[in-house]
């Protein structure tokens, strides 16, 4: 009997067959989402992207969203993450809710709709309820106070929660497993015209919000633009813009037990407005962003500490725009 003492290699046409139905092993550990934007060609993108916290690196292609999507908002729970509205083909602005099962690589599914089509708003989370506030809903200088809420393990319409004590678009979002706060934004004035409101929910109700205090920064750096996160004691802003669209690197902190006016934190990596953000228990996260165009960079800080930011990686492409969560944030 003949031997073969080779080895034998699969003909390519069943290596593709393989791999196309091989299982993919599900994400696990501590996961931050990157998702939508607009890219270096000012079109918008349906990508997400997602990195492993705990590590450093460059993000990984997750899949996409239903529609290509800019400054929308993003909420998650421990498995499931959920991107709303935003501006979509054309600029125009949408309704529409989809969501991921993070564990599973692939594209997002519909969810469901906010009450009005929104975009430059901001979500937060606890583990069963996906909360947003704020935004633009009609013309350019039309903004809300509405708050909205959707039960994330299920399907199907925003709920309306509540108000703002302000209405503003471009602001920040944070949480606790109790509280969500929205920092700061732009006012119906116009652009130019910036507030440092603070103001929190107890996201296990429904009602109006009540003022927390208020985001502290040099004149030339306040509110606008820039992006939260959080663990289950303290929340980050980190960028955004002022009057004559000053783009700026600061974070700043708040406690979110208590009430009162933020802390300087230290600095993002670059200055950076229209960025995402995510955290885990442990690590604050930002990406993307305009940083006089559109930016890659993925940046992070330890958050029980204080000091400037490091860098972690770079995003799948360049982009601004982009909304962030995570599987370990602290509203989890």
């Amino acid at each position: 009997m003949p031997s073969y003492s080779g080895v034998w290699t699969m003909p390519a046409v069943y290596q593709a067959v393989a791999q196309a139905n091989w299982p993919i092993p599900p994400l696990t550990g501590d996961i931050g989402m990157f998702a939508g934007g607009q890219n270096i060609s000012s079109q918008l993108v349906n990508v997400i992207d997602y990195i492993k916290i705990t590590s450093t690196g460059d993000a990984v292609d997750f899949g996409d969203l239903t529609q290509v999507l800019f400054a929308g908002a993003a909420c998650a729970s421990s498995t499931r993450a959920l991107f709303l509205a935003g501006y979509t083909t054309g600029f125009a602005k949408t309704n529409v809710i989809s969501y991921i099962t993070i564990a599973t690589i692939g594209n997002a599914t519909d969810f469901g709709d906010l009450s009005v089509e929104t975009a430059e708003f901001a979500g937060l989370s606890s583990i069963t309820r996906g909360v947003v506030g704020g935004g633009n809903v009609t013309g350019a200088n039309a903004k809300t106070n509405v708050i909205e809420y959707v039960t994330i393990a299920s399907t199907g319409n925003a709920t309306d929660f509540g108000d703002l004590t302000l209405a503003r678009a471009s602001l920040g979002a944070c949480a606790s497993s109790t509280r969500g706060v929205f920092l700061g934004g732009s006012v119906p004035a116009g652009d130019g015209s910036y507030s440092n409101v603070m103001d929190y929910i107890t996201i296990a109700s429904t009602g109006n919000a009540t003022d927390f205090g208020d985001v502290v920064r040099p004149a030339s750096a306040v509110t606008s633009g820039g992006a939260a996160c959080s663990n289950s004691t303290r929340g980050l802003l980190g960028g955004g813009s002022a009057s004559g669209s000053s783009r700026t690197n600061i974070i700043s902190y708040i406690t979110i037990a208590s009430v009162g006016d933020t802390s300087d934190f230290g600095d993002l990596t670059i200055d950076l407005e229209a960025l995402g953000a995510c955290a885990s228990s442990s690590r604050g996260v930002w990406a993307g962003g305009d940083s006089g165009g559109e930016s890659n960079v993925i940046g992070y800080v330890t958050i029980a500490s204080l000091g400037n930011a490091t860098d972690f990686g770079d995003l799948t492409l360049r982009r601004d725009g982009d909304v962030g969560c995570s599987n370990c944030h602290g509203g989890l």
